[in-house]
């Protein structure tokens, strides 16, 4: 769902708890599942986050989105089970077949 929303072969994200985000303007969200929103920029189209039922509280910004993403370097990767076989990343970070432990 990730690949396809960004049409990219992965996404970086950064989990944040609802009440430490603050988007500086309006932002148009989109019903991508039953269960999910993702919001978006209503002047250029980029995705800036995402929301689920399924992670109550939290939400997800798209690194790619910010000013300063090499503030946020990576932790592990999640969805693995999921990725391209020819997208590998040869970073020796911790792999989750699906949604990381949470905790």
């Amino acid at each position: 769902m990730c690949r396809r929303a960004h049409a990219a072969p992965a996404v970086a994200w950064a989990m944040f708890s609802q009440e430490q985000v603050r988007v500086g303007g309006p932002a148009n969200t989109y019903a991508s599942s039953s269960e999910a929103r993702r919001g978006f920029c209503p002047h250029c189209g980029t995705q800036i986050f995402f929301t689920a039922d399924y992670i109550p509280g939290l939400i997800d910004l798209a690194i790619g989105s910010m000013d300063r993403p090499e503030l946020l370097p990576p932790q592990f990767h999640y969805w693995h089970s999921r990725h391209l076989a020819w997208a590998e990343f040869a970073d020796g970070l911790p792999r989750h077949p699906g949604f990381p432990p949470q905790g």
